[in-house]
């Protein structure tokens, strides 16, 4: 049994297995929500979410931690607020320091 790599076409990130989840994500998480308005305001919202995507949002192959990494938080340490992200879209809840 042989397996040949079969290399992605020119310009077709979709077929990368690396850029695929990640269009995917911007796809189903934000662009399926929100109404388009001009190409500017989509800029803005997917540097918005990518933002989001790589500071709050978690991650099952980093045991549910962003990329960018987050701090624990301990029971007693606060107060827990919600933190909008894109347009409150998402939150991302966290402890308020006592």
């Amino acid at each position: 049994m042989s397996i040949d790599e079969v290399p992605i076409a020119a310009r077709s990130s979709w077929q990368s297995p690396y850029v695929e989840p990640l269009i995917e994500s911007i796809r189903s998480e934000c662009l399926d929500h929100m109404i388009v308005l001009n190409e500017c305001y989509l800029r803005r919202m997917i540097a918005s979410h990518l933002a989001y995507y790589h500071s709050a949002r978690t991650h099952l192959s980093l045991h549910k931690d962003a990329p960018d990494g987050r701090a624990s938080q301990l029971p007693h340490s606060g107060k827990v607020v919600a933190l909008p992200h894109l347009g409150a879209l998402h939150q991302e809840y966290v402890r308020l320091a006592a």
